[in-house]
């Protein structure tokens, strides 16, 4: 696609604004609690390193520390606060100025004209309890998927909130847990640490007593425990989160549009309501004669009417119902939007980048083939039990699910895997698998020269991106191995297994990024992980390339020239969190609308400054805090239904805002005629309500949540407004006609009130006529509810027009004779002009109704 709209990237943009009032209030809240929390930490009494690695902290050290506020909770909201969401609905700009037209047609008119104040009661609190329906849900998600730590507290283990883990805390790590807070290692039995999520590098990291961990960091092999030095937002993954505050809202073509017409509008006002007050005394004899003879009170009753029709007030309304809707819909499928219009966001994107580990794969290994050069008896029982060893590291648990069969023999001694020796070891006793069993990196296991074929299968599997090693195996020796021994012989092996493996692909992500190339979405793997161990995984699912992927170290700096490189490559590796942002800026930079996937606290930053952030539910905290989305399953399969959702939410927002706006132009247009002409104005505020309900209102409800299919198309507020602005001049030129003919054309059969009344019916008859054709333009193409929508306004027309206590209530009265022809003509000339409007238009392609 080409966004041509938006040459300039949003994120661009934002770079060169000042931060928002709430970022900088929340970064000034981190920087006083990390001054205060040095500022604690400093009177804390001394804690005896023994009795600490023995027992963990005692309860009076615990609560020292609660006093002193050393948790470590990080405050970030994921959605509004309940008074957030009634300022935004309540105090509005619309709400002010429909609140005082309330107040003086109360104070000075008939209630009867006050129905427009329900309407906006009603706006408000059906506002605020969809939102706060979206909130309760999603806050609630986010609670039930919230992580846990392990800690040692008097002797006990206990298992807490990470938010509730505190200073000097003795975290207990096993394999599978991830590390919540920053921590030096008290001690290590083969402790190995995934860092990919902080450093894109799947590669484990061996820890040793002393050694830093930090928090995102997950164990992958190995046991100890470490002791917290760092907390809340001091922590590594804080720290990176503070920088990726610094944009606040999504970047949403439909807010941003609705915004700008909101404000042309409030603009619009100031110099129309002056216009319009003013008609209205001098229609009723100037201001010392309308002031004198008590007529100042109808002047001030239709100057309210033209202001209440002027105001889109339901506009903002159905477009938060719209994008809360959407929230709640996702959420039951395990998608937790953290900000409602990035609905809307992911169905506009046309480029998405991708991370690899954890992302497109599960961050866990699969064994994809086993080569036996020596069937040695029972060498698949000893993969079984290396498999299932509470320490095994990853790639030896995968061999579970192929070996399972494990032998019940003990073994003599055992040797943890080591990242530094990359091998581990076992004994068995006297038995049918007795002997040295070593598996590891054939190139590291096997010394001799002679194993040529196994070595030559280990380096061609390196070069399509996997990894290999081997199981060896020798006799029974005398000597026996120390457990946690780091020097180990290994002379004498002989390969029985050479074992390949691969990180297991997510198996929806072939099928979904398949469905995204289908969309016409363009695709980038991005990843800190080897080049060509990136390139295997694109292939998998379904990249079509040559080589062996793009190695990011040789990107250039500059974002001209690194988007010039884009264009060519879509595979690429050894990319660092800078460089993820980079590619997000420079893709933007292009003019595409990014979307970024990733679970690291290094892909942070690029998900931020994407225009959409997407993080999996099995990352990072800090990753899920900044990111827009979070499928909080891993299901990459979700993606298409949230691009549907988007598509329903801006299809039928773009209807329901030809709607309002086809209102605000006709009403702004007669109030200037109007006012310049110094005429009374043609509606009462309660005929004015009728109209409102009845042709935009009530169905402009349904129609923001009814199915709608249409792919995005940039352009929403043009396209709007080319619709809007004619069909609105339409029914206003309608309404003049038919006014002006009264005016002009009396009946002198009745009083001068009664003519008055008529004329006022005639016009209102008119507006709904010709703008129930205009809803029936705009609900196209027809299905069985749509049709049934608009049936249903046009019957409460009939029933409003036929009912005696309706047609009182709504001051309406019948015209006759010529005025009624004239209505008549008129109204069907409108319709007529309206659907020549819409056939041009959809030619043009400003309008469509494929779906």
């Amino acid at each position: 696609m080409n966004h041509s709209e938006s040459k300039v990237s949003p994120a661009r943009r934002d770079l060169t604004r000042s931060k928002p009032k709430v970022t900088l209030l929340a970064e000034r809240r981190d920087e006083h609690r990390r001054s205060a929390m040095a500022a604690a930490r400093g009177k804390l009494a001394p804690v005896d390193p023994l009795a600490l690695a023995r027992d963990g902290l005692t309860a009076s050290q615990v609560h020292e520390r609660h006093t002193a506020e050393l948790s470590n909770a990080v405050a970030h909201e994921s959605s509004r606060s309940v008074w957030a969401i009634v300022r935004a609905n309540v105090f509005t700009l619309f709400n002010t100025v429909l609140g005082s037209c309330l107040v003086l047609v109360l104070l000075v008119g008939d209630p009867r004209d006050a129905l427009f104040g329900f309407i906006v009661v009603a706006n408000a609190a059906i506002g605020v309890v969809q939102e706060y329906r979206a909130k309760h849900t999603l806050d609630k998600l986010a609670v039930l998927h919230a992580p846990r730590a392990r800690v040692r507290r008097g002797g006990s283990v206990l298992e807490l909130a990470v938010a509730e883990v505190l200073q000097d805390d003795l975290l207990l790590l096993r394999t599978g847990d991830q590390v919540p807070a920053d921590a030096v290692v008290v001690a290590s039995e083969g402790l190995e640490l995934d860092e990919s999520l902080l450093t894109g590098e799947s590669d484990p990291v061996a820890k040793s007593a002393g050694d830093l961990t930090l928090s995102g960091s997950a164990v992958v092999a190995g046991h100890g425990s470490a002791r917290v030095h760092r907390v809340g937002a001091e922590s590594y993954a804080a720290a990176l989160t503070a920088e990726a505050r610094r944009f606040s809202l999504v970047n949403s073509e439909i807010r941003n549009s609705i915004n700008r017409i909101i404000l042309y509008i409030a603009w619009a006002l100031i110099p129309i309501i002056v216009l319009v007050i003013n008609g209205q005394m001098s229609a009723h004899g100037g201001w010392a004669a309308a002031i004198a003879s008590g007529d100042w009170r109808v002047a001030v009753v239709s100057a309210v009417a033209s202001i209440v029709a002027m105001i889109p007030e339901g506009l903002v309304l159905l477009t938060s119902i719209s994008f809360g809707m959407a929230a709640v819909t996702l959420a039951r499928s395990q998608v937790l939007v953290q900000e409602l219009p990035a609905v809307e966001g992911l169905a506009r994107v046309d480029m998405v980048c991708l991370d690899k580990t954890g992302t497109l794969t599960e961050g866990r290994m699969e064994l994809a083939g086993t080569t036996v050069f020596a069937a040695v008896p029972g060498w698949q029982q000893v993969l079984a039990w290396l498999g299932s060893h509470p320490n095994a590291n990853a790639t030896a648990a995968a061999l579970s699910a192929t070996y399972s069969e494990s032998i019940e023999q003990t073994p003599a001694t055992v040797l943890d895997f080591s990242s530094a020796r990359k091998f581990g070891a076992v004994t068995f006793g006297a038995g049918p698998v007795a002997g040295d069993w070593v598996l590891g990196a054939p190139e590291m296991v096997l010394q001799s020269d002679s194993h040529t074929e196994p070595l030559a299968a280990a380096f061609e599997a390196a070069g399509r991106g996997l990894r290999a090693v081997v199981l060896a195996h020798r006799e029974l020796r005398p000597a026996t191995i120390a457990t946690g021994d780091p020097v180990f012989d290994l002379a004498g092996l002989k390969p029985v297994a050479l074992l390949v493996f691969r990180e297991k692909v997510r198996p929806d992500a072939a099928e979904t990024l398949a469905y995204f190339r289908e969309q016409g979405v363009a695709l980038k793997i991005i990843s800190g992980d080897n080049p060509r161990t990136v390139a295997a995984v694109a292939r998998d699912v379904g990249f079509e390339f040559d080589g062996d992927g793009y190695d990011a170290r040789e990107l250039p700096e500059d974002l001209d020239a690194l988007g010039d490189v884009l264009q060519r490559e879509s595979v690429l590796g050894r990319v660092t969190p800078e460089q993820k942002k980079a590619i997000v800026l420079a893709l933007q930079g292009a003019g595409h609308v990014v979307a970024m996937t990733g679970d690291g606290v290094n892909d942070a930053l690029a998900l931020k400054h994407a225009d959409i952030g997407i993080a999996m539910g099995s990352g990072a905290a800090a990753t899920k805090a900044v990111s827009r989305l979070v499928l909080l399953d891993g299901q990459f399969s979700h993606l298409p239904a949230v691009v549907a959702e988007g598509r329903r939410v801006i299809a039928n927002v773009e209807r329901v805002a030809n709607l309002f706006l086809t209102k605000t132009t006709y009403a702004i247009i007669i109030s200037i005629v109007i006012g310049i002409l110094m005429w009374r104005y043609p509606f009462l505020p309660r005929q004015l309500s009728i109209v409102s309900s009845m042709t935009i209102g009530i169905p402009a409800f349904f129609l923001a949540l009814l199915p709608n299919a249409r792919r995005y198309q940039p352009g929403f507020l043009r396209r709007t407004l080319m619709f809007a602005i004619p069909s609105g001049t339409i029914v206003a030129a309608c309404i003049m006609a038919v006014y002006s003919y009264a005016v002009a054309f009396p009946n002198p059969l009745l009083e001068q009130e009664l003519a008055v009344r008529e004329a006022q019916t005639a016009v209102t008859m008119t507006v709904l006529l010709v703008a129930l054709w205009v809803l029936g333009a705009l609900a196209r193409p027809f299905d069985k509810w749509r049709a049934l929508l608009v049936a249903a306004m046009v019957l409460g027309l009939a029933l409003v027009m036929a009912v005696p206590f309706a047609r009182n209530f709504f001051a309406l009265d019948i015209p006759q004779g010529s005025l009624l022809a004239v209505t008549i003509a008129v109204t069907a000339t409108g319709c007529l002009a309206i659907e020549l409007l819409y056939r041009f238009l959809k030619k043009r392609g400003a309008v469509s109704e494929r779906e």
